[in-house]
């Protein structure tokens, strides 16, 4: 009896004391699901559209173990927010090592986090011999619609307009996270500024529907903002092919891990919980 007592101390004192986890995982009503049953219904889509907080760690780390583990039951194709469409080129030159990653670092405008967070995730496509899609419209056309609006687009050569979504954009600047970015901009908040935001998740998502292969799932990241609330990125897949199979993965911030917090409910079919203890990239 007295070992029995002893070995129920131990038992209580394990779980008083169990080792915390840095994340959980909900779905868009707020209920907890297991990392097994996510990869299970991200491995029956056409696009994942996982979006990042882009320092943060746990995110990151979900980003490579969800690329492998879904690479072990589906054929996938890469692509990334990170990465400018004019830099397809030197992407595919070290895919097929051609380069290293310092030619890289030459050739292309590289995330100041690429070598911690996104050279991961680009070395799984050159080690498995897939494709890698730059998806991002160049950021210096990304300005000039911040400057001047979607109209500083017609004038450019033919050679650069194959770098962003066909031209004219569609815009619908009443999105609710359009109308967000508004609201935290204040006084330097614009319609330009929404045609910015708006000019990368048209450029995005032509990329990706330009490379979706019927026999593979198309894995996408880029920064929650630009999927979340099935917005963004999703608004311009939708509005060109409202038959998409695609699912979507958020990444948010809260101090408790046991309750997903009111205002991200709805935000994705996959909520990441970071705990806010989590240290960050950068």
């Amino acid at each position: 009896m007295r070992i029995i007592l002893v070995l129920l101390l131990i038992c209580a004192v394990s779980l008083t004391h169990a080792q915390p986890e840095p994340y959980e995982i909900f779905n868009a009503k707020g209920k907890k699901v297991s990392y097994r049953k996510m990869l299970h219904r991200l491995e029956d889509q056409q696009v994942i559209l996982f979006g990042e907080l882009h320092n943060n760690a746990i995110a990151h780390w979900l980003q490579v173990e969800v690329t492998k583990d879904l690479a072990s039951r589906r054929n996938i194709v890469q692509g990334a927010e990170m990465f400018e469409a004019d830099n397809q080129e030197a992407i595919d030159k070290y895919l097929k090592k051609e380069i290293d990653q310092k030619g890289l670092d030459t050739l292309a405008r590289l995330w100041p986090n690429h070598k911690t967070d996104y050279a991961p995730l680009l070395d799984l496509a050159k080690e498995n011999d897939r494709k890698f899609i730059a998806t991002n419209v160049p950021r210096r056309y990304a300005n000039r619609v911040y400057r001047y609006g979607f109209k500083t687009l017609d004038s450019l050569p033919e050679e650069e307009k194959s770098w962003i979504a066909p031209l004219p954009i569609a815009f619908d600047p009443d999105l609710p996270t359009y109308q967000n970015i508004l609201k935290m901009m204040g006084d330097h908040g614009s319609e330009k500024l929404v045609m910015a935001q708006a000019i990368k998740d048209a450029t995005m998502a032509h990329f990706i529907l330009e490379n979706i292969e019927s026999d593979k799932v198309f894995i996408h990241y880029n920064g929650a903002y630009h999927s979340d609330f099935y917005e963004g990125i999703l608004w311009y897949l939708n509005r060109e092919n409202p038959d998409l199979k695609f699912s979507t993965i958020s990444t948010v911030v809260q101090e408790e891990l046991s309750s997903l917090e009111d205002e991200h409910l709805g935000k994705a079919d996959f909520i990441i919980v970071v705990d806010s203890d989590m240290t960050n990239t950068y």
